[in-house]
């Protein structure tokens, strides 16, 4: 049995950057399924905004076949009667006039600036926005990621957006923290009786968060080549990831109270630097190789530039001081072009302190609970039994397997489709403060300075692999090995 869907106040959906790979891949499609379940308000208006010079009618075809393979054309149809296209250059003057009149329109609606750019059009989509008024009254703007490329670029842009957009007018999105397994983390280790006496360093070995892909850098190898791995993975998605596994409990729901315990788990983390960042972190690129049975180009092969040291994968062991964590290692890794497409938090109990079985029944395993969030979103708990039936007492270790698909029925929604409505709640639970933006720079910014003051190129790795041997190497110098689900 599911939840009835909330409906949400009328609401006007400004999507900057319309005719992007976001928009068609992400934006749009959840916004439909969200109209498909009847959130919609009629009156509302979804609005694209780019350079190219189209009408509603070209957008709308545009999106027609962008989306027609996912549903049902009468459907679809109706949905794109709510979707307008506006051409506008966010450097330029040409056009502004007409948008602000048309959002002026429906001055009662909420509304949402969606700004699906470069960061560098940050400051002046929002200016201009300011300039015409449309900063006023139940007025939202959501900032994807990354915001900035270090602590400094991301105060001017955070400082700049602020003179426009109050702290709590600014939505900076995280799409992980969207998903539901993330979520009900929360539920698992604050719902239950189980888990939270066991939740610290007493009875957890290390927690390991991977994030992988099959595909490589495609059509974002500009972008990507002016980011690499930590900046687009870890200083964001993986750290949220972790402080969603090491905050202490929150007094409430409260937003706020969420986000003051995560802010915590950031300022707990142990510096990595030039001092220690050799022994702490692997950074990879990918070669040539066989990904999903198919031979691929290595990475300068796919971006055409043979002299980048942009890393593509990104494996480090990070610890928290504080006395729920002291001495636990959070290991994470992430990359493209890797064995399975996997996102999933693998937290390993300690090993009990005595076995009382013979070696003939096998060896004990350690409980291990792991949170996978995609593709499959769902909960493992692994626990060792007897194998069933005569000839001894044999150990197995198996899983309690909890699919969300199975167990309630339906496939989940996608992370976007509950963070957009979210904002024009105007929620702001799962989305990132301004001083936890800039706590996770810190931590992050050291270690990009690590790798650029020591001039270490990425170490190769084979596309189809898990990324270089040294990043074996830095897990199991500990006596412990990588999870993998697939294995």
């Amino acid at each position: 049995m599911t939840a009835s869907p909330q409906t949400v106040e009328p609401f006007d959906l400004v999507i900057f950057g319309g005719t992007g790979d976001l928009a068609a891949r992400k934006l749009l499609p959840a916004l439909f399924h969200r109209f498909l379940d009847g959130q919609l308000p009629p009156s509302s208006r979804i609005v694209g905004v780019a350079r190219e010079a189209l009408d509603d009618a070209g957008y709308r075809a545009q999106l027609r076949e962008a989306l027609i393979a996912i549903c049902d054309a009468r459907q679809l149809d109706e949905f794109l009667q709510q979707v307008f296209y506006r051409p506008l250059d966010a450097r330029k003057d040409e056009g502004w006039d007409d948008f602000a009149a048309f959002i002026g329109a429906e001055p009662e609606h909420v509304r949402v600036f969606y700004l699906s750019t470069s960061p560098e059009l940050f400051v002046d989509i929002c200016k201009r926005l300011g300039h015409y008024g449309l900063n006023r009254g139940k007025s939202r703007v959501v900032l994807e990621k990354p915001i900035g490329r270090d602590l400094d670029s991301a105060n001017r842009i955070n400082d700049a957006v602020g003179q426009v957009f109050d702290e709590t007018q600014t939505f900076r999105i995280d799409h992980y923290l969207g998903k539901e397994t993330v979520q009900n983390l929360l539920v698992l280790r604050f719902g239950n009786a189980l888990f939270e006496p066991l939740w610290n360093s007493a009875h957890i070995d290390h927690v390991q968060i991977t994030v992988a892909e099959t595909l490589g850098v495609g059509h974002r190898g500009a972008y990507y080549d002016r980011a690499g791995a930590l900046r687009d993975m870890v200083q964001n998605h993986m750290l949220q990831l972790l402080c969603m596994v090491a905050m202490e409990p929150p007094s409430s729901l409260a937003p706020d109270a969420v986000r003051d315990e995560k802010l915590k788990v950031l300022h707990s983390l142990k510096p990595i630097d030039a001092s220690n960042a050799g022994q702490l972190t692997v950074r990879g690129q990918y070669r040539a190789g066989v990904a999903e049975g198919a031979s691929v180009p290595g990475y300068i092969e796919e971006l055409g530039n043979a002299k980048s040291d942009t890393e593509t994968f990104v494996a480090l062991k990070a610890e928290i001081g504080n006395w729920r964590w002291a001495g636990v290692p959070f290991y994470l890794r992430t990359g493209k072009r890797l064995a399975h497409r996997v996102s999933e938090i693998a937290v390993t109990f300690k090993p009990v302190p005595h076995s009382i079985f013979d070696a003939a029944s096998g060896s004990l395993a350690q409980n291990r609970l792991v949170l996978r969030l995609q593709p499959d979103e769902g909960v493992k708990l692994w626990l060792t039994i007897k194998h069933p039936g005569p000839g001894g007492l044999r150990l197995r270790h198996v899983p309690l397997d909890m699919s969300f698909a199975e167990a309630f029925g339906v496939s989940q929604p996608d992370a976007y489709e509950r963070l957009l409505l979210d904002v024009v709640r105007g929620n702001p639970t799962l989305f990132m403060r301004r001083d936890e933006v800039e706590a996770a720079w810190r931590w992050a910014g050291p270690i990009l300075a690590a790798w650029s003051d020591g001039g270490e190129a990425p170490r190769p790795y084979a596309a189809g692999s898990w990324g270089p041997s040294a990043s074996v190497a830095l897990i199991e110098r500990d006596g412990r090995t990588w999870h993998d689900d697939n294995e």
